[in-house]
């Protein structure tokens, strides 16, 4: 029995294949892929069309004119990229494909591209210039090899220094060169041996690999703590086309481990040469200044023969005495000089303590201090003798003073009004008299009032 098919429900190609380019579209959201690049095509439209596939399958995918011109590389067959787009149909042929709107480099492109950016960024700060970086010591005393113990180039580096200049002390200091523990440890490593002081040239190195392997060594830290390094560094990594930040920032960048070796040393057969054309370089000189010193002495010794020896070797000794008095006259002289100007010296830094400055300053002003004191005195002193002399020739002027000669001043009352007449006593009972050498109490009688008028006239 078969089943008539309802023709409202029959497709054409056209409308199926855009039914299931609605679906897609509605169905699947922007979808990132990473996978290899192959067949790639790049027509004059500027559009790229290509695959991506893995070991199991492959898409079509299509890049539009717009997009692949943000392009920040050159896509290639063979390349591992990163992919971002949207699932569609492409309704002509009923392919579906991947509309890729964003693609970038994935695994080593990646880091390539990190590692550029980097470099890029020390080099604008200087850490990778030419300039700052120092020269090999002729003679490395003492060498710190940081590297995995159990790598090839460990064996490599240390096979050569043994065979060119094996008296070099090679000390490994340990360390992981790939993966997570890597670069802690490298940086650990570096720190100590710079602290330790025992060394003056440091060698970071390993074998080759792939970027990822190596990638340790372009960590950004690392190659700044290698740039600042008061010690000089030398880096060997991988082959000699591997080049990493911290070759960059390097003193020395090495091709490999064993040039490395060979740069950080001299070459014992050079060395072996260079000593035998010294030694024959001295020997020859040697002989030369025999040669010339016997010269001198037959020289000499002719000249010896031509003058007496005793009035030579006199004449030898009266200068090395008339020398010898002169140096010991300079000496004496040169010696009381330096005396001289040393206790000068001490005395003009003694006299600048300050406790003699203080001492000095007390000093003078107990002497001001006496000296005003002196002053004082002799003016007081002359004061004195003023007054003494202008109260002798006050007393000279007083009528006091004539008291001394036997008169005396009759006063009356108790105000001791001064008395000049008889006249003046009448009315008075008492009067007193004031002597050179103290007063009398009178008593006034009329009687003797009177024979005092009739004496006063007679």
């Amino acid at each position: 029995m078969s089943l008539a098919p309802d023709p409202e429900r029959i497709l054409t190609p056209t409308s199926l294949n855009r039914l299931v380019r609605q679906l897609l579209d509605d169905a699947l959201p922007p979808v990132w892929i990473e996978a290899e690049i192959s067949n790639l095509a790049r027509p004059a439209s500027g559009h790229l069309y290509f695959s991506l596939k893995d070991s199991g399958a492959q898409v079509r995918c299509a890049m539009f004119r717009t997009r692949s011109q943000t392009l920040a590389f050159r896509p290639a067959d063979g390349q591992l990229v990163r992919v971002q787009g949207r699932v569609g149909l492409y309704e002509p042929r009923g392919d579906y494909q991947l509309i890729v709107s964003h693609m970038e480099e994935a695994g080593e492109g990646a880091l390539q591209r990190a590692f550029e950016q980097l470099k890029r960024k020390l080099a604008a700060e200087g850490l990778l210039a030419a300039e700052r970086k120092r020269p090999l010591p002729a003679f490395v005393r003492r060498l710190a090899l940081i590297t995995s113990p159990s790598g090839a180039a460990v064996r490599d580096v240390l096979t050569v220094i043994g065979r060119r200049f094996p008296l070099l002390p090679v000390d490994v200091l340990p360390a992981p060169v790939q993966g997570a523990e890597a670069v802690p440890m490298l940086r650990q490593r570096l720190r100590e041996a710079i602290a330790c002081g025992r060394y003056d040239a440091i060698l970071f190195t390993r074998g080759g690999g792939s970027l990822e392997d190596l990638w340790a060594f372009n960590d950004e830290q690392l190659a700044r703590e290698i740039a600042a390094s008061p010690v000089l560094v030398v880096a060997a990594i991988g082959h000699e086309v591997d080049v990493t930040l911290a070759e960059l920032a390097a003193d020395l960048r090495a091709a490999t481990p064993t040039a490395a070796a060979e740069a950080l040393t001299p070459d014992r057969a050079e060395l072996a040469r260079r000593l035998a054309h010294a030694r024959q370089r001295v020997l020859r000189e040697s002989q030369r200044l025999s040669h010339l010193r016997q010269q001198q002495l037959d020289t000499a010794l002719l000249r010896l023969r031509a003058v007496d020896p005793r009035r030579r070797l006199l004449q030898i000794r009266e200068r090395a005495g008339s020398s010898r008095q002169n140096l010991e006259r300079c000496l004496r002289q040169h010696l009381g000089q330096a005396r001289s100007q040393l206790e000068a010296l001490r005395r003009s830094l003694h006299g600048q303590q300050p406790g003699l400055r203080i001492e000095r300053l007390r000093a003078d002003l107990s002497r001001l201090h006496g000296q005003l004191q002196h002053g004082q005195r002799q003016q007081q002193a002359a004061r004195r003798a003023r007054m003494r002399e202008l109260g002798r020739a006050l007393h000279a002027l007083s009528p006091l003073a004539t008291l001394d000669r036997g008169y005396a001043i009759v006063q009356a009352g108790v105000a001791g009004t001064v008395l000049t007449s008889a006249a003046a006593i009448a009315g008075q009972t008492s009067v007193s008299a004031r002597l050179a050498d103290g007063h009398i109490e009178l008593t006034v009688r009329a009687d003797s009032l009177r024979l005092a008028d009739a004496a006063g006239h007679d």
